[in-house]
Formats: structure tokens, sequence, C-alpha cells
């Protein structure tokens, strides 16, 4: 039976596509470093549901082992490949810079080479909406040029793409890159700004809210995401030769290749945001109003009007219902 492999499988949105295609029927290989970026304890109890169900497989190392990753594509019949490992965090990537160099990237190339020489039908990798960097034109586009990264995890994930392309072009691996945008839900990362947030209204204690507040983003709930994801894997790119050398496009490619943003296409300001968090937790915050940080961006808003062509692709989860489920989960799992 034909495998799939999901990188990062003990993280955020890596543990819910594992769960979703297992409750398919997939057969999934899942491979994860319980790196110590965030509490491995929560690592832990996503792996642990994982390894309930069954025809899942788990295999714990680095990516930039490339005997370890030989190993595998030797060992397993991959039909697709889903690459959701990262070192993540715009801010984190200030302060530890050679990680993300070394998680983003040299993780990386085990993986495309493994692609090549196993004949895998599809290869997707998880980008960012981070990419767009200093573009102020919004909607985001994956039309739009990328080339003005201003944060250096930015920077990896769009050398990451360039990576990905340059493999399709060479070896027409079909690949699809997913820029995701702010993910948020149960089972989430403690150090994202919605995570901290809910414990630290809980706590009564006061939150950092950056540029004074002035900011939106485009939340999207995590089911929405897998969906997208799920709906993305069915269809790898084809090669297109016909396509002509001027004006490219930098979604796409005459290679098997594609650029896919996955939001909901609805920025929320910031200060409502934390409002509506305020409302399911019953209480007030107190908002310690910052300046901008370095890295950072004013607003992200996708465009996602491609994959609603292409797939089908449409976002069901307002950021109330999300966030009053994120709530839920939160008081249960940590038995507040």
């Amino acid at each position: 039976m034909k495998h799939i492999l999901v990188t990062g499988v003990c993280g955020f949105i890596g543990f819910h596509l594992a769960k979703r295609l297992l409750s398919e029927g997939a057969v999934i290989v899942g491979i994860d470093n319980l790196n110590p970026y965030y509490e491995v304890t929560l690592k832990e109890r996503r792996l642990s549901l994982l390894r309930e169900k069954r025809g899942f497989f788990f295999i714990r190392g680095d990516l930039a082992d490339r005997v370890l990753v030989e190993d595998l594509f030797s060992k397993y019949d991959f039909s697709t490949v889903v690459h959701l490992a990262a070192q993540a965090g715009v801010r984190h990537s200030i302060i530890e810079p050679y990680s993300f160099l070394e998680s983003n990237l040299s993780g990386l190339f085990p993986l495309l080479e493994g692609c090549r020489n196993n004949r895998v039908r599809h290869f997707l990798f998880a980008s960012s909406s981070s990419v767009y960097g200093a573009n102020s034109t919004v909607p985001f586009s994956e039309h739009h040029a990328v080339d003005h990264p201003v944060s250096l995890y930015a920077a990896t994930k769009r050398a990451g793409e360039l990576l990905a392309h340059s493999y399709s072009s060479l070896y027409a691996i079909p690949t699809t890159g997913l820029r995701f945008f702010t993910v948020y839900g149960p089972w989430g990362r403690p150090d994202m700004a919605y995570y901290r947030f809910t414990r630290l209204i809980h706590e009564g204690a006061p939150i950092d809210v950056y540029n004074y507040g002035k900011m939106r983003r485009d939340f999207t709930y995590i089911d929405d995401i897998i969906e997208g994801v799920v709906r993305i894997m069915k269809k790898p790119p084809k090669t297109d030769p016909s396509r002509p050398g001027k004006n490219l496009d930098p979604a796409s490619s005459a290679a098997p290749f594609r650029i896919y943003n996955i939001g909901r296409g609805e920025p929320v300001e910031l200060l409502r945001f934390i409002e509506i968090i305020e409302e399911e937790l019953g209480k007030k915050a107190q908002k310690n109003l910052l300046p901008m940080q370095k890295g950072d961006v004013v607003e992200t808003y996708a465009d996602i009007s491609d994959l609603k062509r292409e797939t089908g692709f449409l976002p069901k989860t307002t950021v109330e219902e999300g966030l009053r489920r994120f709530v839920m989960w939160y008081r249960e799992y940590h038995r507040v």
C-alpha cells in the first residue's frame, strides 16, 4: 500500500492533517524531532492521540540527517509527501537565526532528493504568508512578486519555494507550496499570539500589543487550513511546456509547480480579535501597547480566488466560532 509522509507530524498543522487523513483510511508515516522550541509535552500529547489510530507509523528524527531520510524513502513507498516540519516564529528568527537555516533549508534538501529518486506523485510543502514581506498591495496574491522579505523566517520560506521549483524544473517532480495565513485553533502553538493572549488574560497578566493594536491579520481556523491542504493534495500540478518564458507568473511554471494561499480571505483587526477572547473568557485584558517590532508587518490578507476556483475550497469558520472552540479546548486541556 502507498504511504503518505507527513513531516512535523507532532506540530500543530501536522497533527491535524495526520488525524484527518487517518480518519479517511490513509496510511501515514510521521516524522518529527520533538524539538523544545515550545513545550514538548504538548507535542507528546498530540503524538499519543495519533498513536491510537490504525495506520500510523512514527519515526523520531531530524530531516537534516540525510542517511535517516534515505532509509525512510527506501523502507516506505510514498505516494505523497507533505512537508510541514520547520522552525517557526518571525521574532524568534532574529534571536536564533542558525536554527532557521538548518531546519528550514537543510531539512528540505534530503526530502527533495528522496522525491527525485523515488517517483513521488506529489510533494507539498509549507510556506508562509510572511513571504509577502514589504508588499503592501492587498489582498496578497500568489501572482505578486515576493522578493522583499522583512524577516529571516520569511527569507528561509521564500528560499524553500525557490529550491522546490528548481527540483520541479530539473526532475519534473509535481510540487506545491502552501502559503498559510495565521493559523489558530485547538492544539495550537503556545508561542502564537492568540494562545499567549488567552493564557495571560486568564491569569490576569498584561498582554503586549504591538503597533498599538493597529494590525490586521487573516486569522484562519485550523479545520479550514486542513481542508485546503487535503483538496490540494489531490491536484498535483502538471508540466506545461507551452507556457511562454516571458512575463513569468510567480504562482506557477512550465514545470509542475504551483503556489497557493490558504487563508480565510477576511482580515480581522487585532483589537477585535482580543475582544473576542475577552468575551469567551469573561475577563478584560490589560493591554501593554507597544510600537511595531522588527520583522513584523501591519496587515496580512489572503487572495484565495485561485484555491477556490481550482479546488472548490471555501473557508467555513468565523473568527468568533474559531476562538470559541479554542477557548473551550484551552480550558479543558489546562483544566482551568
